[in-house]
């Protein structure tokens, strides 16, 4: 679906560096911190606000007679899609969060094989204790959920030193990307498994008991994708009984709350969904919404358009 160009010229947006950078248009601001404007009768377009809860949600549950383009600056929008109308064109962030994550989750790898967690407890106590790590270097890595982060996480490992195993939904022979279908003969080989998986009706549990199991002792998963995509109790199992090692930037549940088991098992390392939200994400954020938003205006095909 293209889109026409609007019969108004409102829109929203969530910062003022996008709405600056517009002509010809009624740019106001949402940024998620406060209820959106109490008349949207003639909004033809809303960028929507990043990492704001429910604000997303808050802003197309109200009526919008007018609108023709939402554009999320997540890469995942299932949460959205029940509430974009069919005659509404939805365009998700694909490809503004690659280095973010890909930097987290090199981060969280390294960490995890040096033992930076176990050196920053030492700090604490002004200990000097020496001891041999992990390394990353000649590191097996499969990473489930080769996409464009994905894509961005293999070069990072590989410039580390890391072999790295893609693997995505269905199997791409002709550049070298394993299917789903063949987890059974992969993971068996891999020192470190990094899940970049959407939430979705296939992916929810994906790494269940059985997929875990088949993992080699001592392995590590790292999940920068979507926690439902991994068996909680199962990797608390795993991770508890010391046979695997875990780095997560998701959980399931999500936020994991206070007193959950996970937060303290040791060799677990946990981060509160913060990979995609560096600073390197707001300007790349910025530039690909003025620029989609003058694309509507003038009647132009959009980008990262989601098909329903």
């Amino acid at each position: 679906m293209n889109p026409v160009p609007p019969s108004t010229n409102r829109v929203l947006v969530p910062w003022p560096e996008i709405r600056d950078r517009l002509e010809g248009v009624t740019a106001e601001i949402y940024d998620g911190d406060r209820p959106p404007p109490a008349d949207l009768s003639d909004v033809v377009a809303c960028v929507l606000p990043y990492d704001k809860g429910t604000a997303p949600a808050e802003l197309l549950s109200r009526p919008m007679p007018e609108l023709g383009f939402v554009q999320a600056l997540s890469a995942g929008v299932e949460k959205l899609l029940p509430l974009v109308g069919p005659d509404v064109v939805l365009c998700n962030g694909r490809g503004l969060h690659d280095a973010s994550v890909a930097e987290h989750a090199l981060g969280l790898v390294l960490a995890a094989q040096r033992d930076v967690p176990r050196w920053v407890r030492q700090q604490w106590t002004g200990s000097w204790a020496r001891a041999h790590t992990r390394s990353l270097i000649d590191a097996t890595v499969v990473i489930l959920g080769y996409g464009s982060i994905g894509a961005a996480i293999e070069t990072r490992l590989r410039a580390c030193g890391a072999t790295v195993v893609p693997v995505a939904n269905r199997a791409r022979p002709e550049t070298g990307v394993y299917g789903v279908a063949e987890l059974v003969e992969i993971l068996p080989r891999a020192d470190i498994l990094v899940l970049v998986l959407p939430d979705s009706a296939g992916t929810r549990g994906l790494l269940d008991a059985a997929r875990l199991a088949l993992l080699p002792d001592d392995a590590l998963v790292v999940n920068v994708g979507r926690g439902r995509t991994v068996d909680t109790e199962a990797l608390f199992a795993e991770t508890a009984s010391g046979r695997l090692r875990a780095a997560l930037d998701v959980t399931d549940p999500e936020p994991l709350p206070p007193g959950h088991r996970l937060w303290t098992v040791d060799g677990v390392l946990i981060t509160p969904h913060v990979a995609g939200g560096s600073a390197s994400f707001y300007p790349r954020a910025a530039d690909f919404a003025v620029a989609q938003l003058r694309r509507f205006a003038a009647g132009e095909p959009l980008e990262n358009i989601v098909e329903r």
